[in-house]
């Protein structure tokens, strides 16, 4: 994340954006502008050599007007209150555009994963759940994994949460392991959710299947085995170290096994080595950042050649680099709608721990691609009919459901 833009100044520009277009009360307004709950704690955390560290932990509880919170938690260096600010806002309208009963929720600690043992993890993750307890649950917040969280975590904090209250609750955390209550098709399920919405956009956009994947993380990876499965061309893609590119398409089998033993993508056969903000500005039909933060920028916008952008991160696009994009003519699926896969499969996840049934996972994507092709039409039609970019059109239809439902709630 850049560290001069302020993620969380960015998504109320965006929010202020879409509200400008519409006839709001001014108390609704104020009242979505703002999270509605900040929690940070301090965790004093006994070290494997005996000595005490204390890590800082977050949660932003954006919305509580259409469902519980829901929204993942992240463990890295760069973690910051405005971010979980912005992202627990940003799953908010990510639940309403995808029309599923939760507003949005985020959490995070600052650490840098890399450097502790699991057993330090552990511990960790057990403190953060036990200072969160009073404010999750499974009708009030609903945390799921994110950067470099994982289903072992989230096992570990609903035991965590369940010594705490002294009762069984399934359904506290998604994103769990499948024995113990996870859903099939989570793992996949943001990348999967892109790959839907993607495949409606090329049906009509006339596009190069020419790809650049920015982040070759959990989501990154899959998103490129998906579309190369259906005949995409994967060109370029990068880790935090910089990046990869052959324009005649990247072998992902070499790709993953050469990053697997030198824990980089560079020096991989047969490519030529770019760094992230080259990879950003090739020439390619369809961009995807699935990093961090603010990696498109007013700097680097009017570069972008790609005629679709998915965002599988969250919020990579400044507003001012999408005021750029837009006169460019260049169709940016935003992240609200591009990246809901995951919070999608966390809501059938959270059905299917409360009913006790669960489904096979042909059921889990059946269901996702159904929802996340019908909130890409119903946005696009916005789009169209109002003559705007798709993150306002996404967003009109969000801010819309959520204002509904706060109202009622005021009444």
């Amino acid at each position: 994340m850049a560290d001069d833009l302020n993620p969380f100044e960015n998504a109320q520009q965006q929010f202020d954006e879409a509200v400008s277009q519409m006839q709001l009360d001014k108390g609704i307004i104020a009242i979505l502008r703002e999270p509605e709950r900040v929690l940070t704690v301090n965790l004093p955390i006994k070290m494997d050599n005996g000595e005490v560290k204390v890590f800082t932990g977050f949660r932003s509880q954006h919305s509580h007007a259409r469902g519980p919170c829901k929204g993942g938690i992240r463990y890295h260096p760069g973690v910051t209150i405005d971010e979980v600010k912005a992202l627990s806002m940003w799953m908010t309208w990510k639940c309403a555009v995808v029309d599923i009963p939760f507003g949005g929720g985020k959490g995070g600690i600052i650490l840098n994963p890399k450097e502790l043992s699991k057993a330090e993890i552990e511990r960790l993750s057990r403190a953060y759940m036990r200072a969160m307890a009073p404010i999750v649950g499974p009708d009030r917040d609903v945390p799921a994994p994110d950067v470099y969280t994982n289903a072992q975590i989230m096992d570990w904090m609903r035991d965590e949460y369940e010594k705490v209250t002294g009762k069984s609750a399934l359904a506290v955390i998604t994103g769990k392991s499948v024995g113990k209550g996870g859903s099939k098709g989570r793992t996949t399920a943001t990348a999967m959710g892109g790959v839907f919405v993607l495949e409606e956009a090329v049906k009509q956009i006339d596009v190069k299947k020419t790809v650049a994947i920015q982040g070759f993380g959990n989501v990154g990876s899959i998103a490129a085995r998906l579309l190369a499965e259906r005949g995409y061309k994967i060109v370029a893609v990068s880790d935090s170290k910089g990046g990869i590119y052959n324009p005649k398409g990247i072998h992902l089998d070499e790709a993953e096994a050469h990053k697997k033993k030198t824990k980089v993508l560079k020096g991989c056969h047969d490519c030529k080595i770019i760094s992230n903000e080259e990879l950003l500005e090739l020439d390619v039909g369809i961009l995807i950042p699935a990093a961090l933060e603010n990696q498109i920028t007013e700097k680097n916008a009017h570069k972008i050649k790609a005629k679709i952008i998915l965002e599988l991160a969250n919020g990579p696009t400044t507003p001012e680099a999408d005021a750029i994009l837009y006169k460019k003519e260049i169709v940016v699926i935003p992240d609200v709608l591009a990246n809901a896969g995951g919070v999608t499969v966390s809501y059938f996840e959270w059905l299917q721990n409360r009913e006790d049934k669960y489904w096979d996972e042909k059921e889990v994507n059946k269901r996702l691609s159904e929802i996340m092709r019908k909130a890409f039409k119903d946005i696009f039609g916005v789009c169209n009919g109002k003559n705007c970019h798709m993150r306002v059109a996404a967003y009109l239809l969000a801010i819309e459901k959520v204002a509904k439902a706060v109202e009622e709630k005021l009444k």
